[in-house]
């Protein structure tokens, strides 16, 4: 009779540790918010030369790790962003405008 493999116990792999909600430093919330707002000046389409200067500062933050240059072109996002959402242009939420004053007043 030919005999049955012995059957093994399944061993699963041990859970990882639930990630807890960190809190990020002030300068990853200015650059998630220069992002956001990036995104969100070129889905409008408008303030081409502020979208530039955005992009610049996310690139020297990259480069230095010094995020001033964020803070100034993530205010200058939330008067513009602010005036086209008073235009009702679509895609400007209260919620983008607090999570950048957040990040804003961060320091």
């Amino acid at each position: 009779m030919p005999t049955k493999p012995a059957k093994t116990a399944k061993t699963s792999a041990p859970k990882a540790p639930a990630k807890s909600k960190s809190k990020s430093s002030p300068a990853d919330l200015i650059e998630k918010a220069s992002l956001q707002a990036l995104k969100t000046l070129q889905s409008l389409g408008i303030e081409q030369q502020l979208q530039q200067d955005i992009e610049w500062c996310l690139g020297s933050y990259r480069h230095d790790g010094n995020p001033s240059g964020l803070y100034e072109m993530t205010k200058r996002s939330i008067s513009v962003l602010q005036e086209a959402k008073e235009r009702k242009a679509k895609g400007v939420t209260a919620k983008l405008l607090t999570d950048l004053e957040k990040a804003v007043q961060a320091i």
